[in-house]
């Protein structure tokens, strides 16, 4: 067949001919842009790929709706530009993909099946199969005998049916048994990593299974290829022979070249350098030219240069990165555009046909799915889990259609044939995700793996009893124990993060233990023989729980193929990964034990996966970070309430950064959409993940937002740091409280807390514990405002007696907690409460008041060479105080800002913000007991 080898010939051909110039005003002479012009064969071809991406680009678009893979957004693009729906339309065919354009399309098309096997070689890690060997070869076996024979047995009845009879019977039932043997590894990849399978048993047996099933599955295609080049037994023979001996030299000898050069040449350390990539493309199409020539297709000769190249560094994936976009964007569509124009299901036109179709696609399903559950079952998995394996293993995919192409071009199936057999692989691969979805709920997953995206579970639950009880907040007399945090969930996604978060980790840890007189006699009893009468009695302070940090690095799981291998590989990135590296290495300095894990889910699924996952922990608290994107910065004097009140003040050259060409200072931090559409970026995707987390996440969660850029403020050197923690009340305030003062346990923290209430001027001097008033105009508004809302966490509490005399005990219980005079007598709390000011304001513009003292303490920090740090709770749930008409009469005052960040960080934070205070926030949402949602 030399498909490869001849389509370059022809272009060849083409090319040397003599392009005529008589008219080259184009389009505006009245030339067709679609007129075949074999000397210049661009502008129809440009006019081909347009059409091809932009109706597959829609299609997957569709598709991705009901999770299904874009390869059959691919093939179903291709057979409705085909005879099938497209090519009925008068002219189409004739003028978008005429007969003479063909040979320049399948030129480039190949060339994309080169490239895209040899990615498939690359996603093939031989490690997997050896690791899983024992379960693994068993199910591939079975999963090929089966199927193989079911395909050699249907084989005999369609050749005598649909089959020319010049075809020999051999070749057409060998390719029709591959066809039935073959799994799809690409698409299966795809597959588990969605449906978050890959750290499972069944997952784990699956990926082994399928790259064993893949490496056959391409060997019985080049040995069908031989058989149908060679001319007779011998000739067969002797291909095989020659195909097996180039095998066994790539595998042996230049796979050591290769290793010895990408190591040579640093590609294993930094990624692959500009030499060695262009020695491995050669290689991709030198072994791809030395396989057709010799008989065999040129898609095995690609598929066996990616086996290959070296996995160590992630080598690998570093070379898919580099190929993959034109490869999924460009070449594989127009090759299932070929491979649709061949395909005409019109054709399917009477019983006989559609029994046969019918047949097919249910021997097919039968042989893999029986095949691969059978064999399952008795290697000891249960009628589940092994039922899901044969789901998994029945995906057909792209791979079938490459082999029914081959089959195709080779002249052993007709179209009808063919066309029967892609409609049954694009049934299966359909099917796959709807099956496994419905035979293996995440609920009935058994998981194998503790580093991958998800950990071993631990027996009982959550550690959420510290947040019911705030919740509820009647027990006043609880252990220290159930209001501090030891157990943390830290979410690393970008190296931007890191700083901030290595700052907030440095914070939680506790403090060393005090110098006593005890400690100092036993270091010197040679200088004071009295020391004993002079001890102290031991400290009736248990020692400090040791904290834990469980570190979740994330990866948004995309549509490329190196993302996939990505997830395929999670164990050795996360070896490898420098975001986890560095933060572990922080950790041990800190003498904090950090264990890493990764995820790598789509971005819908970012919150779940990590609210998942500290549940899964029992972790007490999630550490989420939020980075302001890159902006100029302009320095210019303070300004309205920034501006200095003394003379003092005046001398100490504070500076306000400026967001250029911005008006309002939010924007600068979350990069609101309204400004213009340039401002759409990732700092509002990030907030739609914070969202969710904030929706999902049964832990109590910390949004800390870093307002130390680079290019901002320099940061002071006394490593000292003043917390502001405003009380307005409900389980989010309560939980910022609570957080401050197990901070200030740290003799280099000192925090100011101040409880305020809303008051009319006419009310001043009434009762402090008599109840802020709560207009009912202003709750109207707000649940008018988030009416549309995804999320059901940005709505306020319903106003009723219930609800606010609940909060208001909680809020009092814990204040009262703290502010008593007995509390400083209580040894757990004595160090912390003594280095924290409490203080009660009734005003009747509680946020401005906030943001009055943020500014002033923000400046006071800068003459004490310390840093500003403000504690405040999301307060959108179970909250007595609705700032919504005061929150829109600052943001009226200082400039509106995108409803997104307004809802993510909650009114108080917004204010905050709004008003230009530079320092850094942490936002806190609780998690309440159900019935109080």
């Amino acid at each position: 067949m030399r498909e490869f080898s001849r389509a370059i010939l022809d272009v060849t051909r083409h090319a040397l001919g003599k392009r005529a110039a008589t008219e080259q005003g184009g389009l505006l002479s009245g030339q067709d842009p679609t007129a075949v012009n074999t000397a210049d064969p661009l502008r129809l071809w440009i006019v081909q790929v347009g059409v091809i991406v932009l109706t597959t680009q829609l299609l997957a678009l569709v598709l991705r709706k009901i999770r299904q893979p874009k390869v059959i957004a691919e093939v179903i693009g291709g057979i409705l530009l085909g005879p099938t729906a497209f090519g009925r339309i008068p002219g189409f065919t004739q003028h978008i993909f005429p007969q003479d354009s063909r040979p320049f399309l399948s030129l480039v098309a190949n060339i994309g099946l080169c490239l895209f096997l040899f990615l498939v070689g690359l996603e093939i890690d031989a490690a997997v199969i050896k690791r899983n060997a024992r379960l693994s070869v068993t199910v591939a076996m079975a999963g090929m005998c089966l199927p193989f024979g079911f395909g050699a047995a249907l084989a005999v009845p369609l050749y005598h049916t649909f089959i020319d009879q010049s075809v020999k019977f051999t070749n057409f039932m060998l390719f029709t048994g591959v066809a039935y043997s073959i799994t799809a590894f690409p698409v299966l990849c795809r597959i588990l990593t969605e449906l978050k399978l890959l750290d499972t048993t069944v997952g784990i047996v699956v990926l082994s299974a399928g790259v064993g099933n893949d490496i056959i599955g391409w060997t019985l295609l080049a040995l069908s290829v031989a058989l149908v080049n060679a001319g007779s037994g011998l000739m067969a023979l002797w291909i095989l022979l020659v195909c097996v001996a180039w095998t066994l030299f790539l595998l042996f000898v230049v796979k050591r070249v290769l290793h010895w050069l990408a190591r040579r040449t640093g590609s294993t350390r930094d990624g692959p350098t500009m030499f060695f990539m262009t020695v491995t493309i050669l290689l991709l199409f030198g072994s791809a030219f030395f396989t057709d020539v010799i008989g065999v297709h040129a898609i095995f000769g690609a598929f066996l240069a990616g086996i290959i190249v070296p996995r160590e560094g992630g080598l690998a994936i570093a070379l898919t990165e580099k190929l993959e976009d034109m490869v999924s964007i460009i070449f594989l569509p127009l090759y299932f555009t070929l491979s649709g124009l061949s395909t005409d299901l019109g054709l399917l036109d009477n019983g006989i046909t559609w029994g046969y179709t019918v047949a097919i696609c249910a021997l097919a399903y039968i042989g893999k799915f029986g095949g691969c559950t059978i064999a399952s079952r008795l290697s000891g998995f249960s009628w589940r889990e092994a039922s899901t394996i044969g789901s998994l293993m029945s995906c057909k995919g792209l791979v079938e259609l490459i082999v029914l192409n081959v089959g195709l071009s080779a002249g052993i199936l007709s179209q009808r044939v063919f066309s029967m057999f892609v409609l049954e692989a694009l049934l299966l691969t359909f099917m796959t995700t709807p099956a496994v979805t419905f035979l293996y709920p995440p609920e009935m997953r058994m998981r194998a793996t503790t580093g991958a995206q998800y950990a071993t579970k631990n027996d009982g639950a959550p550690g959420t009893e510290g947040a019911v009880q705030r919740a509820e907040g009647f027990d006043q007399g609880r252990e220290e124990d159930g209001t501090k945090r030891f157990r943390f969930t830290v979410v690393l996604d970008k190296i931007e993060h890191l700083p901030g978060m290595m700052a907030l980790t440095q914070l939680i840890l506790p403090p060393p233990p005090p110098y006593t007189e005890k400690s100092h006699a036993l270091s010197s009893t040679l200088e004071s023989t009295e020391a004993p009468e002079k001890e102290l009695s031991p400290s009736p302070e248990a020692p400090a729980p040791v904290v834990s940090i469980d570190a979740i690095r994330l990866i948004e799981l995309s549509d490329r193929t190196s993302a996939v291998m990505k997830g395929s590989n999670a164990e050795a990135l996360i070896t490898t990964d420098p975001l986890l590296d560095i933060f572990t290495t922080f950790g041990a300095l800190h003498g904090i034990p950090v264990n890493n894990s990764l995820a790598i889910v789509t971005f819908d699924d970012l919150g779940s996966s990590v609210s998942e996952h500290a549940k899964r922990n029992d972790s007490q608290l999630i550490l989420v970070p939020w980075l302001p994107p890159h902006y100029s910065i302009e320095t210019s004097p303070s300004q309205g309430n920034n501006a200095t009140t003394s003379g003092d003040n005046a001398n100490t050259g504070l500076i306000t950064p400026r967001i250029a060409h911005m008006q309002n200072p939010f924007e600068a931090l979350f990069r609101a959409t309204s400004a213009g559409p340039d401002n759409t970026d990732v700092s509002v995707l990030h907030s739609q993940f914070v969202r969710s987390l904030f929706a999902s996440s049964q832990t109590d969660v910390a949004l800390f937002v870093d307002r130390h850029m680079p290019g901002g403020h320099k940061l002071t050197h006394g490593g000292t740091y003043r917390l502001f923690v405003p009380f307005f009340g409900g389980p989010d305030d309560r939980l910022a409280l609570e957080f401050a003062v197990q901070l200030c346990a740290n003799p280099k923290i000192s925090a100011t807390v101040v409880r305020v209430t809303k008051r009319d001027l006419d009310l001043q001097h009434n009762n402090s514990m008599e109840k802020p008033q709560i207009l009912s105009d202003e709750r109207a508004g707000e649940s008018t405002v988030h009416h549309n809302t995804m999320f059901p966490d940005t709505v306020y509490a319903h106003a009723t007696t219930q609800t606010r005399l609940q909060s208001e005990t909680a809020d009092n219980i814990a204040w009262s907690r703290y502010t008593h005079p007995d509390a400083r007598s209580n040894p757990t709390l004595a160090p912390a409460l003594s280095r924290m000011d409490f203080s009660e304001v009734g005003t009747p513009e509680p946020l401005r008041y906030i943001i009055r003292q943020s500014l002033s303490m923000s400046q006071s920090v800068v003459e004490e060479r310390s840093r500003l740090l403000i504690l405040a709770g999301r307060s959108r749930r179970l909250a007595v105080e609705n700032h919504h008409a005061e929150l829109k009469s600052v943001m009226e005052e200082h400039g509106g800002i995108a409803n997104e960040v307004k809802r993510t960080v909650g009114d108080v934070a917004t204010a905050l913000v709004v008003s230009g205070c530079q320092a850094s926030l942490i936002v806190f949402q609780a998690t309440v007991s159900a019935d109080r949602e």
